[in-house]
C-alpha cells in the first residue's frame, strides 16, 4: 500500500511540476505578444481548461472526432508556447503572425470550450430516440418468426434468467414476450436475444 502511495505522489508531483513549466510558457508567451496584466495569466488557464474539456469528452461524450480534434489544438498551443520560449525565439521581438495568433487564441478557445460542453442537435437526437427506444418495444405486438442467425453458443445462466424474464411478462401481460421486449429486457444485441428466443420456445 505504501509503495504504491509513494507512486502515485510521485506521478502527482510530475504532473504539477509539468503543468507549472507549461503555464509559465504561456503566460511567458502570452506576455511577449502584448497581453500584459490578467491578460497574460488568462491565456494559460484557457489552453488548460480547453485540455481538460477536450480530455473529458474524450473520456465520457459520444462525439470522440470533436474531443480529438480540440485535444489536438490545445496540446499544438500548449507544446508551441514550451517550444517557442525555450531559446528558439526571441521574446523582445516576437513577429506579427505570432502576435495575431495570440490575440485570436480567446476566439477559438470560447469556440472550443462551448462545442465540447453542449452536444450537437444530431447528439442529443441520438440520445432521445435511445431513451424512447425500449417503452416503445414493450407495446409491440409479437414480431414474425425470422431465422435464428448463427453464433456462439448462449450461456446456460442467460438462457434462465431469460426464462424468469418471459414468465414473469406472461404473468404480467397474459402473452408471449416477444424479441424485441426480451432485448430491451435483457440489454443484449438483437441477434443473441434471437438465439436465446429461439430456446425459450
Amino acid at each position: 500500500m505504501r509503495a504504491q502511495l509513494a507512486r502515485l505522489d510521485a506521478v502527482l508531483v510530475q504532473a504539477v511540476i509539468a503543468a507549472a513549466l507549461s503555464f509559465a510558457h504561456l503566460h511567458d508567451l502570452a506576455s511577449a505578444a502584448g497581453q500584459t496584466g490578467w491578460k497574460a495569466w488568462a491565456y494559460p488557464v484557457s489552453v488548460d481548461l480547453l485540455l481538460v474539456a477536450a480530455w473529458q469528452r474524450l473520456r465520457t461524450g459520444p462525439d470522440k472526432v470533436a474531443g480529438w480534434c480540440w485535444f489536438l489544438v490545445a496540446l499544438t498551443a500548449s507544446l508551441g508556447a514550451n517550444v517557442a520560449t525555450a531559446g528558439l525565439l526571441d521574446l523582445d521581438d516576437v513577429p506579427a503572425w505570432l502576435r495575431i495568433l495570440v490575440a485570436g487564441w480567446p476566439a477559438v478557445a470560447f469556440l472550443g470550450g462551448t462545442l465540447l460542453a453542449h452536444p450537437t442537435p444530431r447528439t442529443e437526437s441520438a440520445a432521445e430516440e435511445e431513451r424512447t427506444a425500449e417503452p416503445e418495444t414493450e407495446q409491440e405486438h409479437a414480431e414474425p418468426a425470422e431465422p435464428v442467425p448463427t453464433g456462439p453458443p448462449v450461456p446456460a445462466a442467460l438462457v434462465e434468467h431469460a426464462r424468469k424474464v418471459a414468465a414473469a411478462h406472461h404473468a404480467r401481460t397474459g402473452s408471449p414476450i416477444d424479441t424485441g421486449t426480451l432485448r430491451a429486457r435483457l440489454g443484449v444485441p438483437a441477434p443473441l436475444a434471437e438465439r436465446i428466443a429461439a430456446q425459450l420456445i
